[in-house]
């Protein structure tokens, strides 16, 4: 019932929708330097496909950027008079030094001042360029003017075809100080080769397409296996079985998602919001499954007893906090601009990540010293190699994270737009390689419940909400040493403990 519904609103979104890609609704400029400012947008696009030769060519082959219905609005009060020109500027991010200038080597600024009227190199009031060394037609400037009384100002139709592969970007400026509460509106399309989505979202659908087969794979071998065992089913593997599903839809969302976008050229909200919700429960519930095995859930104890209130509150916060943050990046989002959360939302799931993982290898900690401690070899075998799969998954994290601090500190002004598909796309295949070696160690199986807890008194453990630490027993005096009798195994003929013998089974 729940995917017809979303085929169904996706049905709907792809009837109603337009060929836009950035929308302006009253937008105000804002001052920068000496020039006002509003950011229209910035896109990686590629170049118009210089032939038709390909056997399955694109259905529009052109790249262009369109200007519809861009209108500027004054008030009343402000209308007295006849402006100087506001001007949209584009440009490719390489030729960015030919916007601005500045007069014997003074400071920068973007509108011509009275000084580089003078040296003939400008027109006073408007904004300073200068053509391309690679392309004299580059940057594109062009603008309108207010006349006497006039309250709206509509730019000319116009469109641009792009030539040249880049990161392409748009403002509207103006120089004039006496144009108070200036808003713009209407709207502009840009369009790649292929589609509309932006060049540097364009990989991510196809990146989203292959995950979906993968995910599709794990799911067959998993369910295959939950089918074919389900007697032997214990709570952990519902819970990873859970993971796989909500991965499953997460990725097929996000696949919806972008090749909506590209089709249409507007990102559908809701599948973004759906997506986004998906991916944040899968993360939570990941995170809460591996912290439930380092502790021993299942496994080594039946119930995580006072320690329940907690792990439910933290998987709470970051759920929280983790959804507030993707809807903020990701909902709405058309520009290629490398994120646009603020460091308060950033901080706290970020925070409360380190958190998981200080937790998580200190219950782990405890629970490899319990089964050694036991003897428990089959299942201090799979923890171990849980712990070093783990292990390696967080010093891999960490290596990523320097490099993307190296990749995103060098990369200012987006121009290896081309290769940041790469970062996000990372952090879905570590997980997913990690939710793969949770499903071999625990997938269910003819003896799967020699993993499990067993209530025989061998698997006890404490009930303390903090420690987790083993059951101590209580001093005994001197006098009472020679009362307590000695603990023996007791031996098979082979001269084997049982509980080795027990543990010591195979399929």
């Amino acid at each position: 019932m729940c995917g017809v519904s979303l085929l169904a609103f996706l049905l709907l979104l792809s009837l109603c929708a337009e060929a836009s890609v950035h929308d302006y609704r009253g937008e105000k400029f804002a001052a920068k330097g000496n020039a006002f400012v509003v950011h229209g947008g910035s896109e990686g696009i590629y170049a118009s496909a210089p032939n038709l030769t390909d056997t399955f060519p694109p259905a529009n082959p052109d790249s262009y950027i369109r200007f519809e219905r861009i209108t500027f609005r004054r008030n009343k009060e402000f209308s007295n008079f006849s402006s100087w020109p506001i001007q949209a500027v584009v440009f490719e991010v390489e030729d960015r030094e030919t916007i601005g200038g500045s007069a014997y080597g003074g400071q920068r600024a973007v509108c011509c001042t009275g000084d580089l009227a003078k040296l003939g190199v400008c027109n006073e009031g408007q904004v300073i360029h200068r053509p391309s060394a690679e392309n004299p037609d580059w940057p594109r400037v062009f603008g309108v003017s207010f006349e006497m009384d006039d309250e709206e100002a509509v730019l000319p139709l116009k469109s641009m075809q792009i030539t040249k592969t880049g990161m392409y970007n748009l403002y509207f400026i103006h120089c004039d100080p006496r144009l108070k509460e200036l808003v713009v509106e209407g709207k502009t399309v840009w369009k790649n080769p292929s589609g509309y989505l932006p060049g540097r979202m364009a990989p991510m659908k196809i990146f989203y397409q292959f995950m979906s087969f993968a995910y599709v794979l794990l799911g067959i071998f998993w369910f295959s296996q939950y089918a074919r065992f389900w007697r032997e089913v214990f709570p952990l593997q519902n819970c990873i079985t859970l993971v796989i599903t909500l991965g499953m839809f997460e990725m097929a969302l996000w696949y919806f998602d972008y090749a909506e976008f590209s089709e249409t050229g507007i990102r559908p909200t809701g599948t973004t919001i759906w997506a986004v919700t998906f991916g944040t429960v899968k993360r939570t519930v990941a995170r809460l499954v591996i912290l439930m095995v380092s502790m021993g859930y299942g496994v080594v104890r039946p119930t995580l007893g006072g320690l329940t209130s907690k792990v439910v509150m933290l998987g709470g916060t970051f759920f929280l906090a983790s959804e507030v943050l993707e809807l903020v990046e990701n909902v709405g989002a058309v520009s290629d601009l490398s994120g646009k959360a603020k460091l308060f939302l950033v901080l706290p799931a970020a925070v409360l990540d380190v958190f998981f993982i200080l937790w998580i290898f200190t219950s782990l900690s405890a629970t490899l010293t319990k089964l050694q401690a036991r003897r428990m070899m089959i299942k201090l075998d799979i923890y171990r190699k849980f712990t070093n799969a783990l292990a390696a998954a967080v010093i891999v994290s960490v290596g990523w994270i320097c490099y993307e601090l190296y990749f995103k500190s060098n990369d200012v002004y987006n121009e290896q737009w081309q290769n940041a598909w790469i970062i996000p796309a990372f952090w879905q295949v570590l997980s997913y390689s990690l939710l793969c070696v949770i499903c071999i160690l625990w997938a269910p199986s003819q003896n799967a419940t020699r993993y499990t807890y067993r209530d025989d008194g061998s698997d006890e453990f404490d009930r303390d909400e903090t420690t987790l630490t083993l059951i101590k027993p209580s001093p005994i005096s001197s006098k009472d040493v020679r009362s307590v009798p000695d603990a023996r195994p007791v031996q098979s003929s082979n001269g084997n403990s049982n509980d080795d013998l027990e543990e010591d089974k195979r399929e």
